[in-house]
């Protein structure tokens, strides 16, 4: 389904564009914290191909794309190369790179919805997938650089709600038999204007009603 609705070297494109800007994120908190260079190509590797292992080897896709194609594996690298050497002119440029983040989680939603539902998974479980897909390598990104991840913190702009808004579109279309190059687009474009307007105007998830908390909140 997914060759059905992206030419392969289209989709081989934007895989690649989605892991770089990715691993720009990976490699520029590895820098903040003071990471040396084999940190910095750690982070930046297991932020941009960390969702997508973790989908292929979930729906059995081995050996996952990240070992199959070379290009999976030194997009990163360059990547944290590029941050090694220039990073404050890439820290200048970090609203744009929110902007790519934005777009890649976009990406990397609808598309990992497809191809689990494509190996043969349920709607909801490729939903499920598709939301892994887009903010799992954060997730380990943030678990090696010893913080809470930004997935579970209040205090972060929405995140993964874009994503799984996106997620449920595509699963939708699919129940429907809806799903095209036009509403596959939709769902990219939903989650991608949702993450922007998220930062835009710091919306973020509710907490417990009438919480009673004794958690400090350490102030960044």
């Amino acid at each position: 389904m997914l060759d059905q609705l992206f030419n392969p070297s289209v989709q081989h494109v934007i895989d690649l564009v989605g892991i770089f800007v990715f691993a720009i994120s990976g490699a520029l908190l590895a820098v903040r914290k003071n990471f040396d260079v084999f940190g910095i190509a750690v982070l930046a590797e297991v932020t941009a191909l960390g969702g997508g292992l973790l989908r292929d080897l979930i729906i059995g896709a081995v050996p996952p794309a990240a070992f199959s194609d070379l290009g999976y594996f030194l997009t990163p690298l360059l990547a944290a190369l590029l941050v090694f050497f220039l990073h404050p002119e890439v820290e200048r440029i970090q609203v744009g790179a929110n902007i790519f983040d934005a777009a890649g989680l976009g990406l990397f939603c609808v598309a990992g919805t497809v191809r689990a539902y494509d190996y043969g998974l349920g709607l909801t479980s490729s939903a499920a997938l598709g939301l892994a897909t887009a903010v799992g390598g954060g997730v380990l990104r943030d678990v090696l650089a010893n913080e809470v991840p930004s997935l579970l913190r209040w205090d972060r702009d929405l995140y993964a709600v874009p994503a799984i808004v996106g997620a449920t579109m595509v699963a939708l279309c699919i129940r429907y038999d809806v799903l095209n190059a036009f509403t596959s687009g939709l769902a990219v474009v939903t989650a991608f204007v949702l993450r922007l307007l998220a930062m835009r105007y710091h919306w973020r998830a509710p907490r417990a009603w009438h919480r009673r908390s004794t958690a400090i909140e350490v102030p960044e």
